[in-house]
């Protein structure tokens, strides 16, 4: 029975168990810090959560290594993502729903659960190898809700086995619950050698699971668990500590059956994983596609069924799907959403044109005593976008009186930028354009000014205004309302 331990893991993160003091730590964050992660900044979080009592230094001073592995451990457990650049901490559109659910012990392990569907390896702020591409805790939720293995797992089996899969298929997931079975036949003893056997390789992994992210998960309502026997014991390196491999057990709570069915429907465990490294592909970009999800079926579930509001919150993931022109098929619904999106700001009046020789878009800013127009040209493509041809684009201007154009895709070679130089055009993502309407509709203002946008446009022609549009995002949505 006896198997070779792979070298490579998964790495869970384990600095807190306490999910409830991590929870009070992204409250800070948002109100204390406007979500800065800047060193001075987390000087003063940490000295305001010695002042509110959540935080009590071990040593004399103010080391920031503590305030550091919570916003790691925020990060990591999906409630956003750390801007290096900017040294903000970005909270994910599930974060904010979460910390305004908190307090609700029907709701919020809803959300938290659905974060951690999201979560997968590779992910931007863990340590597991980048060889690894699964999601993880899909593929933990899917055995617990496999009856072969009577919908629980024990705390060796996640540590022996589940812990090293680097990628899953359908046949490698019968082959694993076949191990399961195999392994759960065994006596404590023949247990204890396989464990001890390889004790190196194994003894972080039934720390991590068993004594962090079990109870971690327990108590954010996702996981039930049950203390087991001890099997045996052991040793952590060439330390006087040891650790306890047992028979503790984990099971779903009754109330998230039904709900772990439906995610598993709309979201499969063997699911592609988002490449992090695709070279078509900026980080920073990928990144934001991870964090921003925000599934129908959840708010279905939390009765967020106001259809205005859920046509709204629709809107920022269409742009984004529809950007990519999967299939070659989306081009005319990137125009449509496109238009819906601008004409979310109050004062802009926006109206799909298209045809031969048109702009795709036209825009009327409503700025008081002086009206301006401008169009919107939408480069869908499932590709990179190789080129703009700046004369047509002036011409559809003369042709609508436009002052300016903005271009919209999901991604451009270096070229296309360069083709805009000294033009009256500019270039914008369109994840950076969704992510700065998600938080509009998220903090609820309901009159979105352009003003800023113009601003930003009228001074930046003839290059990609994406940086400035994800910084006055981070600006103005940093503090969160009250």
């Amino acid at each position: 029975m006896a198997v070779q331990i792979p070298k490579d893991k998964w790495i869970l993160y384990r600095h807190t168990r306490d999910f409830n003091l991590l929870c009070e730590y992204a409250n800070l964050l948002k109100a204390f810090s406007k979500t800065s992660i800047s060193e001075d900044d987390k000087l003063a979080l940490t000295l305001k959560a010695r002042e509110l009592g959540i935080f009590k230094e071990r040593n004399t001073g103010f080391p920031l290594d503590s305030i550091s592995h919570y916003i790691n451990q925020l990060a990591n457990y999906m409630f956003g993502y750390k801007d290096g650049k900017t040294k903000r901490f970005i909270f994910s559109p599930l974060g904010n729903l979460y910390l305004k659910y908190c307090k609700d012990t029907a709701k919020a392990p809803k959300i938290f659960l659905t974060m951690m569907w999201r979560f997968q390896y590779p992910h931007p702020h863990a340590g597991t190898s980048d060889l690894c591409n699964i999601h993880p805790f899909r593929l933990i939720f899917k055995l617990l809700t496999d009856k072969r293995l009577n919908h629980l797992l024990y705390a060796y089996e996640v540590a022996y086995y589940v812990m090293f899969y680097m990628n899953i298929s359908r046949t490698s997931y019968e082959e694993l619950v076949h191990k399961l079975l195999a392994l759960r036949r065994m006596s404590d003893t023949d247990i204890e050698r396989l464990f001890k056997n390889d004790r190196h390789a194994l003894v972080n992994c039934i720390y991590e699971w068993d004594y962090y992210v079990s109870k971690f998960f327990e108590q954010a309502g996702i996981l039930e668990r049950t203390d087991g026997q001890t099997i045996c014991k052991l040793q952590q390196g060439i330390t006087n500590t040891y650790r306890k491999v047992t028979r503790s057990w984990v099971c779903i709570p009754e109330n998230l059956v039904l709900f772990v069915q439906k995610l598993e429907k709309a979201f499969p465990f063997d699911e592609p994983i988002i490449n992090l490294i695709d070279p078509n592909t900026l980080k920073i970009d990928a990144t934001k596609e991870l964090y921003n999800f925000y599934p129908e079926l959840l708010l279905e579930e939390l009765g967020e069924t106001d259809p205005q509001k859920k046509a709204a919150l629709e809107l920022p993931n269409l742009i984004k799907k529809y950007a990519q022109n999967p299939d070659n098929k989306t081009a005319y619904l990137f125009e449509d959403i496109l238009t819906d999106g601008f004409n979310m700001f109050y004062n802009v009046d926006a109206r799909k044109i298209g045809g031969a020789g048109q702009t795709d878009i036209e825009c009327v800013f409503l700025k008081p005593q002086n009206p301006k127009k401008f169009a919107v040209d939408a480069k869908s493509t499932s590709m990179k976008l190789t080129g703009i041809n700046t004369s047509r684009l002036k011409e559809h201007r003369r042709k609508m009186g436009g002052d300016y154009t903005i271009v919209i895709t999901s991604r451009y070679i270096p070229a296309a930028k360069r083709d805009i130089a000294d033009s009256r055009n500019v270039i914008l993502l369109a994840n950076t354009f969704a992510e700065y309407l998600y938080n509009c509709i998220e903090y609820d203002e309901r009159e979105i000014d352009y003003e800023e946008f113009d601003r930003i446009i009228t001074s930046h022609f003839g290059n990609d205004v994406s940086e400035e549009i994800s910084n006055l995002t981070i600006s103005k949505f940093s503090i969160p309302k009250r």
